[in-house]
């Protein structure tokens, strides 16, 4: 299968700040996700992608087209930013019909278009609301609807989810999904992996601006289970807790914070590790208050493969 989105050695800074760095990254028909922690550099690529910024190095094309200053291919690709852009003092069938005029829609074409997307995502009897008024879920939902209302081929969407309800979230995972279904490409930003497996099992990691890695779910997974994970548990006795799982294979590490009462584990089998925790309370006999993993997120997996 060709790539629709191709980029060469695609480089972008700010300033003194790298944004991205000598991406080089192919993108086929179909949902693709894109996962890294926040800062990682996907709104960056996502702006190239849809030639809101010119690359300092490389190339991004798609659809065979230079992405950068052709206005004609802004026609075939949809966008839905993360950060929030509005006119305020407008309702939301005001936002849509306004933004299809733009593309060049006749007045009744684009009052059906926005219609049919405010219907897709729920907001049709809130269309004479002003955007103001709109929750950070409608607001989100809005976004989504001006992506999708021109039916465009190639469907960007950076975080999506976000400030979405659980409802909204499976009824969008539904719609990026049809959106494969339909041959369309999608790709699709998240720093939350359920997200994006709900979504494909076509993966790319992304970090301070470089590609980690890409494959599919089982290699991701694959990767972050290898990341050593830290578990904190303040107790009564951290002490007798630490005994029962001296020597056990799920285990690589045993500290004690200094105020005495939290026992720091270091494990590489964290599954493992906590199908025997809750034995292991009940054989000590102590009394847990909390157990936290402060580097259980994205950030430490992704510092960790990069300190690999």
């Amino acid at each position: 299968m060709s790539a629709v989105i191709r980029a060469e050695n695609l480089s972008k800074w700010y300033g003194n700040v790298l944004g991205l760095s000598e991406v080089t990254l192919e993108i086929e028909n179909g949902v693709t996700g894109l996962l890294g922690p926040n800062g990682a550099g996907k709104s960056t690529f996502m702006k190239l992608v849809t030639g809101q910024m010119k690359p300092n190095i490389g190339s991004v094309t798609v659809g065979g087209r230079r992405a950068w200053n052709d206005p004609a291919l802004f026609a075939k690709i949809g966008f839905c930013p993360e950060p929030d852009a509005f006119y305020e003092d407008v309702t939301g069938w005001e936002f849509l019909t306004g933004l299809l005029r733009l593309q060049g829609f006749c007045r009744a074409e684009a009052a059906e278009r926005a219609a049919r997307a405010l219907d897709i995502v729920d907001l049709a009897k809130d269309k004479d609301r002003l955007i103001r008024g709109y929750s950070r879920g409608m607001r989100q939902r809005v976004k989504f609807a001006q992506a999708i209302a021109h039916d465009p081929e190639i469907i960007v969407l950076d975080e999506p989810l976000s400030g979405l309800d659980p409802l909204s979230k499976r009824k969008l995972i539904k719609l990026i999904k049809d959106f494969r279904s339909e041959g369309r490409t999608v790709l699709v930003s998240s720093h939350v992996l359920p997200e994006i497996e709900a979504l494909t099992s076509r993966i790319v990691l992304i970090h301070q601006g470089k590609i980690l890695a890409q494959g599919d779910i089982p290699y991701v997974r694959e990767l972050i289970e290898a990341h050593p994970h830290v578990i904190s548990i303040r107790s009564s006795d951290p002490r007798r807790l630490a005994a029962g799982f001296i020597g056990d294979a799920a285990v690589r590490k045993l500290t004690f914070d200094p105020d005495g009462k939290t026992l720091v584990i270091e494990t590489h089998k964290r599954d493992a590790f906590f199908g025997r925790l809750t034995g292991a309370v009940l054989e000590a006999g102590v009394l847990v208050d909390e157990i936290t993993s402060p580097d259980d997120n994205l950030q430490a997996v992704f510092d960790y493969l990069v300190g690999k």
